[in-house]
């Protein structure tokens, strides 16, 4: 089984190197993997008010939801680009990432998000706090995936 601490070092690896490539000038996003970026932009929005992670007054309910969340929002964008999510961890990202490499990055996580999800609601589940309030710093927040759009110069 694949732990939380391995998904997170691989999810960062993972979108680093794209954005590096990007800001190498390897990667130029097409007007395809722009939109692409701004729409998973809109449907991922955390509703958090302004408030940064970890959202300790709510719900466990609401906040792995909000982790999950992104997991669906990746399959659909990636499959409207016609790109491959792919396993990141215990691989390293080819070189030059490009948006395959981004998403399936971003995936790792909002896939843990799932797995939490499925297993708080079959009452199998006692809520990792620390790695709940990672995950959603990898999500919300300066820096954050949130900010994706930010670290492109294109």
């Amino acid at each position: 089984m694949v732990g939380f601490a391995d998904r997170l070092e691989a999810a960062c690896q993972w979108r680093c190197a794209a954005v590096d490539a990007s800001q190498d000038g390897y990667w130029v996003r097409d007007a395809v993997e722009r939109q692409v970026i701004a729409d998973i932009s809109a449907a991922t929005n955390a509703l958090h008010g302004g408030r940064m992670p970890p959202f300790v007054g709510d719900s466990w309910h609401v906040r792995i939801g909000r982790i999950a969340n992104w997991a669906g929002v990746l399959r659909l964008a990636a499959c409207a680009g016609g790109w491959e999510l792919r396993s990141v961890v215990g691989h390293n990202p080819p070189r030059p990432a490009g948006m395959t490499e981004l998403l399936s990055g971003i995936y790792a996580v909002a896939e843990q998000g799932e797995i939490w999800g499925r297993q708080l609601l079959a009452d199998q589940l006692t809520p990792p706090e620390r790695e709940i309030a990672l995950a959603e710093g990898f999500f919300i927040g300066p820096g954050s995936i949130e900010d994706l759009e930010l670290f492109f110069y294109d």
